[in-house]
């Protein structure tokens, strides 16, 4: 979320600064490179040759700033409690070089709180206060990766201070983008909306993984049952089932709020109930590909498989949570050789966790008619547009597909198992 906002500032006029701890990621953006998808190398080369972009490791760049963004990543540990090292490490690199007059916004995505309780007290180690000499406030991201509609610059803000003075300065910078600007009373509100907003498409996502089970057993194909639903003009929304949930946001937000909720003796029951429902989704991926080879009398200790995206999202480069992760491990732990093609993530890895604990690096394999035939069982994980479904099922000996990918090959598919939809030969069970 970094990049996309600094790129955007540069284009706008201003002079921007982008500190990095990442020594690798400032050499190839001084060198007019970007590392992100959805920012073009070209973008990043243009404001740095016109002055006005720079980027640096070094914090004492903030002193030559007026406002300051904290973008850096809130991740959960190992036990899905929240870890806010990195916002932490980013607030104790700037309070040594806060002056008057700064302008501070937390954008990382967190827990109600964040803001005033771990930020502004490391801030004010300065010696300066928030609200009285310098402005704080938080400004939730909302950048959704892949996409080109909705940027940084045309997507509404929303913007909490800490004083209504922070809020109008803030809402002022980010509105100078060009996006309509939302102000709320506090931090505390904007941290809560965008918790709402992921825990919103975390819980739809759980609601419609678990019909898709059902529909397995009832012999009826969700797919068919959301394009339908997807008529209605209004009160539907539609969301799709798959192997899980991933990436920074869907997969890591909630669990911030069902922390900080149990401070107040409050247990966040809907979220709980999606985390269990769409972190149940890579086991059933793997009850489908034991299905799968059963029907060419193979066993998965045997079996090789080949999982077709890996990144947590269609047509983006980012990995980062994705279900292929848990897929892969649960796989490779019951004693399956797992090859993997992704045009958008050369190298994975996996492991070093309790569902395997040898961690392990991947390398995407080209995707040809040798490797599909040397599979037992082909698996799409992630459907990115690029790949040639048709190819795959025409030449792989059996398909689970956990993403409807295969929804626009005609042919022969009766190799093909689609979660959430009936066994292409099932006539044993009711219509």
């Amino acid at each position: 979320m970094g990049l996309p906002l600094a790129i955007a500032f540069a284009q706008a006029g201003r002079r921007v600064y982008g500190i990095d701890i990442d020594a690798r990621k400032v050499a190839l953006l001084s060198r007019g490179g970007s590392y992100i998808a959805d920012v073009p190398s070209q973008a990043v080369a243009d404001v740095v040759k016109s002055g006005h972009f720079t980027a640096t490791t070094d914090y004492d760049a903030l002193r030559a700033c007026d406002a300051i963004f904290i973008c850096v990543p809130t991740p959960f540990n190992a036990m899905r409690a929240p870890d806010l090292s990195f916002v932490v490490s980013a607030a104790e690199g700037i309070y040594p070089r806060l002056d008057r007059g700064h302008l501070v916004i937390l954008q990382s995505t967190t827990f109600p709180g964040t803001t005033q309780e771990i930020v502004q007290p490391i801030l004010e180690r300065s010696g300066l206060k928030a609200g009285v000499d310098f402005d704080l406030a938080f400004s939730p991201e909302r950048i959704d990766p892949g996409r080109a509609d909705w940027t940084v610059t045309n997507t509404p803000k929303v913007v909490g201070g800490v004083t209504p003075e922070s809020t109008q300065r803030a809402g002022a910078l980010l509105g100078a983008l060009g996006a309509p600007v939302h102000c709320v009373s506090s931090p505390r509100v904007a941290e809560m909306s965008k918790l709402l907003e992921n825990i919103y498409r975390s819980v739809n996502i759980a609601l419609v993984n678990e019909l898709a089970l059902l529909c397995e057993r009832m012999n009826i194909d969700i797919w068919e049952v959301i394009h339908a639903a997807s008529t209605k003009p209004f009160g539907f929304m539609p969301f799709t089932p798959g192997a899980g949930v991933g990436g920074h946001c869907i997969g890591v937000d909630p669990y911030y709020l069902s922390w900080k909720a149990r401070e107040f003796d409050f247990y966040t029951k809907f979220i709980e109930l999606a985390a269990e429902v769409n972190q149940s989704m890579p086991f059933h991926v793997v009850d489908l590909i034991e299905q799968a080879l059963d029907r060419t009398h193979t066993t998965l200790r045997d079996a090789t498989v080949l999982v077709l995206g890996v990144a947590f999202k269609r047509d983006i480069d980012d990995p980062r949570n994705s279900p292929a992760e848990r897929v892969i491990e649960l796989l490779m732990h019951r004693g399956a050789t797992v090859l993997y093609h992704d045009p958008y993530v050369p190298v994975f890895e996996v492991g070093g966790n309790v569902f395997y604990r040898k961690p392990t690096k991947l390398l995407s394999q080209p995707l040809s008619e040798e490797i599909l035939r040397k599979a037992n069982c082909v698996v799409i994980v992630t459907g990115h547009r690029s790949v040639d479904y048709s190819f795959v099922v025409r030449h792989a000996p059996v398909v689970v597909d956990s993403c409807n990918a295969t929804a626009g090959v005609s042919g022969n598919k009766q190799h093909v198992i689609r979660l959430g939809a009936p066994l292409p030969d099932d006539t044993g069970r009711l219509p």
